[in-house]
C-alpha cells in the first residue's frame, strides 16, 4: 500500500514500497496527483512492467550527451571522435534542454525536418541551408545510441528509445567528383610548391593506393615493405588491418619520404608534425594547407577524399574486378566496389558480345 504524506511546501509526496522492487518516491502538487500516481505504480510493479522514470526525468539530454562522449566517444577512432563530438554539440544546442525521458519522436521528427530544410543551423552561420540526407542520419544514429547506452549500461529506465520511432532520412547517391587531367596537373603543381614536402607526398600517395587520409597520417615506418611493394595497416576505419599494394609510383613517393632530411629521430611516424605543448610529436595535420593548395589552383567541389574514389575509379577503369578493388581500398562488402564497376568500368556492351561470341564458338547450332 502507498504512503502519501504532505511536504511543508505544500506538495504530496507519494511512496509506494513493494517487495521486491526498489522504493519509488514522487512529489506531485496536489493529493489526487500523488494517488493517482501511487496506483499506477503498484498496478505496474504487480504486472511487472514498472519501470523507474525519475533518473530519465532528471537527467538532460545535454549532460547525457556529455558523458556519452567522455565515456563511449573516447574508445572509438580518432577521426571518429572528431566527428561524433562535433554532432553531440548540434545535437546539444537544439535538443539538449529536455530531459531524456521528455524527448519525444514527435519533437525528434521536429529535428529531422528542420535539420533537412536548413531552418536550423550550425555554428555562427545562420544561413548553413538544408543539410544532406546521411548528415542528419548520423545525426539521429548518435542520438540512438545514447539512448540503448542510457538502457543498457546507465541504469536509466525508459518506456521508448525516441529515435527507433522515427523515420530516417535516406542517404543521397554517393558522392563521385573525378579529377580531370588539367586539374590534376595544377593541383599537384600547386601541392608540390608547398614549402612542406609531405603535402605532395601525402596527397600522391592517396591518389596510387587510396587510402584514406587518417590511415596515411598514422602511417609508421615499421609499416612499409618497400621489397615487398606493401604496406601494413594495422588500425583502419572498419577496424580490419589490411595489406595496402603499393604501384611502382607509390614506392619511390614513400622512399623520398623516409629518407626526409629533417626526420627526427623522436618518432616513427612517416608524416610528422610539430612537437605540442606537452612536447609530444604528433601526425601532420595537413588539412588547411590542402585547402589553401587547392584554392590556389582553381579547383572548387574537390575533397581530399575524393582521391580514394579517384584511386578506385582508375582501378576499375583498369579492368581490376570488384572483390580486388574492395581488398585494395578495405570495403567490407562489395557494394561500394561494385559502384566503382558499374559507373567506371569496362563497357559492358563489350563484354556481352564477347560472352556472345565465345558461346557461338563453342556450340555452333545456337546460331
Amino acid at each position: 500500500m502507498a504512503t502519501i504524506i504532505q511536504t511543508p511546501s505544500g506538495t504530496w509526496k507519494a511512496i509506494v514500497r513493494r517487495r521486491g522492487w526498489p522504493t519509488a518516491i514522487k512529489t506531485q502538487r496536489t493529493k489526487k496527483e500523488a494517488e493517482k500516481w501511487a496506483i499506477k505504480v503498484e498496478h505496474e510493479m504487480m504486472a511487472g512492467t514498472y519501470v523507474d522514470r525519475a533518473p530519465s526525468e532528471r537527467l538532460l539530454v545535454s549532460d547525457a550527451l556529455d558523458r556519452y562522449v567522455r565515456e563511449v566517444t573516447t574508445e572509438k577512432a580518432a577521426s571518429t571522435q572528431v566527428s561524433e563530438t562535433r554532432r553531440a554539440q548540434i545535437l546539444k544546442r537544439h535538443l539538449g534542454q529536455y530531459s531524456m525521458a521528455a524527448l519525444s519522436p514527435h519533437l525528434v521528427a521536429q529535428y529531422r525536418d528542420a535539420r533537412k530544410s536548413g531552418e536550423i543551423s550550425v555554428g555562427r552561420n545562420p544561413k548553413a541551408g538544408p543539410r544532406a540526407g546521411n548528415t542528419v542520419r548520423l545525426e539521429l544514429a548518435l542520438l540512438g545510441h545514447l539512448y540503448e547506452v542510457a538502457i543498457r549500461e546507465w541504469g536509466i529506465g525508459f518506456i521508448q528509445n525516441p529515435v527507433r520511432y522515427v523515420r530516417k532520412p535516406k542517404v543521397g547517391e554517393h558522392r563521385w567528383r573525378r579529377l580531370p587531367p588539367d586539374e590534376e596537373k595544377a593541383l599537384f603543381r600547386e601541392l608540390r610548391k608547398h614549402s612542406n614536402p609531405m603535402l605532395y607526398w601525402i596527397a600522391s600517395l592517396a591518389l596510387e593506393t587510396g587510402m584514406r587520409a587518417s590511415e596515411i597520417q598514422n602511417l609508421r615506418r615499421h609499416q612499409i615493405d618497400l621489397p615487398r611493394r606493401i604496406v601494413r595497416l594495422q588500425t583502419t576505419k572498419n577496424k580490419q588491418p589490411r595489406d595496402v599494394p603499393l604501384s611502382k609510383k607509390a614506392v619511390e613517393i614513400l622512399r623520398e619520404a623516409l629518407a626526409n632530411p629533417v626526420r627526427p629521430i623522436d618518432s616513427d611516424l612517416v608524416f610528422f608534425g610539430e612537437p605540442g605543448k606537452d612536447g609530444v610529436r604528433r601526425r601532420y595535420e595537413f588539412n588547411k594547407v590542402w585547402q589553401e593548395a587547392r584554392a590556389r589552383a582553381g579547383i572548387s567541389n574537390y575533397r581530399f577524399h575524393d582521391l580514394r574514389h579517384e584511386a578506385g575509379s582508375r582501378l576499375a577503369e583498369g579492368g581490376m574486378d570488384a572483390r580486388k578493388i574492395a581488398e585494395v581500398l578495405g570495403h567490407k562488402d562489395l557494394k561500394m566496389a561494385m559502384v566503382y564497376i558499374n559507373l567506371f568500368g569496362a563497357n559492358l556492351v563489350k563484354d556481352v558480345d564477347a560472352a556472345r561470341a565465345k558461346r557461338l564458338e563453342l556450340n555452333p547450332s545456337y546460331a
